[in-house]
């Protein structure tokens, strides 16, 4: 659990607001401030902390700015939910799912989930100990039936278990909410990397499209409240369903 509350005596040199923004965010870490809920109001921790109200904003601010925490006007200050789905269909035109306004959630079929020893690069992203274990999950995403993606994850463990035993038709369409709500995990950041090659045989018949096929690939790694990388994702599509906009101003 995070800290206990109580009086803040910062060390020499070290910012009150410093200070206390480290112990709330050992508490959102902890869980003593749940994803989703809205945490006390400024006036109450202040009072707890025995600092001024503008300290105990900037501490908050911070943790805001840090993506921990969320302002929702009217209503108070919240625990981020963290990433709803960070969809991989922004990179692709799937029939319906490139028209506009339409954002559909692709069905998910799990083809396989089982703990296995990482390897060493999966370890040192994982920050895992060498030889540690994984839970890897492989999945066809589907629109309308049609099979359109093809996932593999790594999931760190011990913090996943929770998944290892889930019957494949238990598991949610969306994984982050899952995530939260079956193992206290929340991912609030993803970093994505795009390439482009060829699908190996079965992974060309579990699209659906010709081995030599080109496609995307798309490398993930996810992080949760605490900054660590707890998801390793690897993404396959039809790189001629491939789309890509951004804006320059």
């Amino acid at each position: 659990m995070g800290a206990s509350p109580g009086l803040l005596v910062p060390a020499e040199g070290v910012a009150r607001w410093a200070l206390l923004a480290q112990r709330w965010r050992e508490r959102i870490v902890g869980g003593d401030w749940p994803a989703g809920e809205a945490i006390p109001p400024e006036s109450e921790l202040a009072h707890e902390a025995g600092v001024a109200l503008g300290t105990a904003r900037q501490a908050l601010a911070t943790l805001v700015s840090e993506g921990l925490l969320e302002r929702i006007h009217g209503r108070g200050t919240f625990v981020t939910r963290g990433l709803a789905q960070a969809s991989m269909l922004r990179f692709f035109r799937f029939g319906r799912a490139g028209e506009a306004g339409d954002t559909p959630v692709p069905r998910s079929r799990i083809l396989e989930r089982r703990a296995v020893r990482a390897s060493a690069e999966q370890a040192r992203r994982l920050g895992l100990a060498a030889h540690g274990r994984v839970l890897r999950v492989r999945r066809v995403r589907q629109l309308d039936g049609r099979p359109v993606l093809l996932e593999t994850l790594w999931l760190a463990l011990p913090a996943f278990d929770a998944l290892a035993t889930l019957a494949p038709a238990d598991w949610d369409d969306l994984l982050y909410p899952m995530y939260s709500r079956r193992c206290r995990v929340t991912i609030v950041r993803a970093a994505d990397e795009l390439s482009f090659g060829a699908l190996e045989p079965a992974q060309a018949e579990a699209l659906g499209l010709a081995a030599d096929a080109p496609a995307v690939r798309v490398e993930r790694e996810a992080f949760d409240l605490a900054g660590r990388c707890v998801e390793l994702r690897t993404t396959l599509g039809d790189a001629r369903e491939f789309r890509y906009r951004a804006e320059i101003r």
